[in-house]
């Protein structure tokens, strides 16, 4: 089970109409207004989600020491390249 540090505790009100408010710092701090809400049955977790999913996602699929995309698309398109010539080739 991993562990995580809590960096603060505030409390939130939820409205009549079901609104939870967020206090304005932890909004400045995670610079979002949209949010997960995780049921564990026993909590509710609340996470950030960000405005643009896939520029926060850019990179994390990323393997250290291995190609970048522009080198594997490169790598691919030589490969086909060497496939049309072979096909050329072949009477």
């Amino acid at each position: 089970m991993t562990t995580t540090a809590v960096l603060g505790r505030m409390p939130a009100r939820i409205s009549t109409g079901g609104q939870l408010s967020i206090p304005a710092a932890i909004r400045h701090r995670w610079a979002t207004n949209r949010v997960l809400l995780e049921d564990r049955g026993t909590s509710i977790v609340v996470r950030p989600i960000p405005a643009d999913p896939l520029t926060a996602a850019r990179g994390s699929m990323r393997v250290q020491g291995g190609p970048s995309s522009d080198e594997l698309r490169a790598l691919a398109r030589d490969e086909e390249a060497r496939m049309e010539a072979a096909k050329a080739i072949r009477p």
